[in-house]
């Protein structure tokens, strides 16, 4: 089974420091725009044993739109980890409800929040 959780729980979760937020979108895609404290674990190499231990804290995936997240899920779940928890909408569910992101400008190469 896998729990879809709502972006503004998340972002609460992320203020908290109660969560790991996995971000398994690609490089690039997170270089282009990502959410504050999310690590990267691109799905396309993604290996469930080289996350990080969470120390206590609740796994969360997210990606673009929850597809991704949902494989990695999967993933950790077959190679036999308790994780069953990705970010509803992904990073496109987030920013529809208003949460911010940080992204890059491109004329500068700078990291800038935006929404």
């Amino acid at each position: 089974m896998i729990e879809d959780l709502d972006p503004r729980d998340i972002a609460r979760w992320l203020a908290e420091r109660s969560i790991v937020l996995i971000d398994v979108r690609e490089p690039a895609e997170f270089a282009a725009e990502r959410i504050h404290g999310a690590l990267l674990y691109p799905l396309s190499t993604f290996d469930p044993r080289s996350l990080p231990d969470p120390e206590g804290k609740r796994v969360v995936f997210q990606c673009g739109s929850g597809m991704r997240s949902r494989r990695a899920v999967e993933r950790c779940q077959g190679a036999g980890l308790a994780y069953n928890a990705h970010m509803k909408g992904g990073i496109q569910g987030w920013k529809a409800v208003g949460l911010p992101t940080i992204r890059l400008d491109p004329a500068t190469g700078l990291p800038s929040e935006g929404g």
